[in-house]
């Protein structure tokens, strides 16, 4: 579909290059023609003329018609190869631009794509793995109160998934359309929000949460910036290991403020990187490893509020060493 939608840009940039070469070639060689045929109808001095016979005028009337011919096909010959020229170069470059241009929207499209196949295909599992529990249920007539109650439980956590995935795609389409009002608020205060959310979590996995650093006033909405500090945390409590510490330090740099969250947990491949903050991207061989629940939305939020924010997030990691994420965020 994209490669004949930019044949057909190509042709629309070809078609207006080669209008106006045209265009100018016929207004060039209009000019030139006039003053070619100009010069050649000067009459010859008189000093000149006196000495020639009128046999020699005739021959020479006729030697300067046949270099005027030659003199105007000479520039058409000229004037065509530079046309082909422009056809051949522009050409080359429309399509390029053509690719360009669109290059953005297939990628867009591409995207929306692999995002309603993951979402579909998140969404089923779930749902198939309900269907197939309670099929086996309702097919079974020596089924105790038990067996029904261990059923009700198991629906109930596929549930929660369903509903967590939900919200994590509502939170996507929010954090994308709504306008966010940034004014000044304390760092401080919004990291002590996110850690008491988060206390309950962490202190389930023994871990110990360092916050250090000064207090920064920021330009951001405070509940957007609680909302992106809880999801690097927990996603820190998630991929840490039992026992560890995390450790937030917050620091001021270019009228930026910048707030980290290292662990000491599993890290993550140089080649996961760079999609780490892509929607449903979780790495296979490394972080999957934690068998952590989650649908890869957390950080494609975490970095859609970022930008909503007017900053940005960045991570640094290694197998086997951690992981520190770092979000900066405006000086008030």
């Amino acid at each position: 579909m994209f490669q004949s939608a930019a044949i057909k840009l190509t042709a629309w940039y070809i078609a207006i290059i080669m209008a106006l070469s045209i265009g100018c070639s016929i207004a060039l060689y209009d000019t030139s023609r006039g003053d070619i045929i100009h010069n050649n109808n000067r009459r010859l001095p008189i000093s000149v003329n006196q000495y020639l016979t009128p046999d020699d005028l005739q021959s020479l009337r006729t030697l300067r018609d046949k270099q005027l011919n030659a003199d105007l096909n000479h520039l058409k010959g000229r004037l065509i190869s530079f046309n082909i020229l422009v056809l051949l170069v522009g050409g080359g470059i429309s399509y390029m631009l053509a690719r360009r241009t669109l290059e953005p929207i297939e990628e867009s499209l591409e995207a929306q794509k692999r995002f309603t196949s993951d979402a579909s295909h998140e969404l089923r599992t779930p749902l198939t793995a309900m269907q197939a529990e309670i099929e086996v249920a309702l097919r079974d007539p020596k089924l105790t109160k038990s067996q029904a109650s261990e059923l009700l439980q198991s629906n109930l956590e596929e549930v929660a998934k369903l509903r967590a995935l939900s919200e994590g795609l509502l939170s996507l389409a929010r954090n994308s359309d709504k306008p966010v009002i940034n004014t000044p608020i304390s760092s401080k205060e919004a990291l002590n929000e996110a850690l008491a959310r988060l206390e309950k979590t962490a202190q389930a996995k023994d871990i110990t949460v360092k916050n250090s650093g000064k207090d920064m006033t920021l330009r951001a909405d405070h509940h957007t910036l609680v909302e992106l500090l809880v999801i690097l945390i927990d996603n820190a409590i998630k991929y840490s290991p039992k026992g560890s510490n995390i450790e937030i330090s917050s620091t001021a740099q270019n009228k930026m403020g910048k707030i980290s969250v290292t662990d000491k947990g599993i890290g993550i491949k140089a080649v996961d990187l760079p999609h780490i903050f892509e929607r449903f991207y979780r790495a296979d061989t490394s972080r999957s490893k934690a068998n952590a629940e989650g649908y890869g939305l957390g950080l494609a939020i975490a970095k859609k509020i970022a930008d909503t924010l007017n900053g940005s997030i960045e991570v640094k990691s290694a197998p086997g060493k951690g992981s520190t994420f770092t979000i900066s965020i405006p000086i008030a």
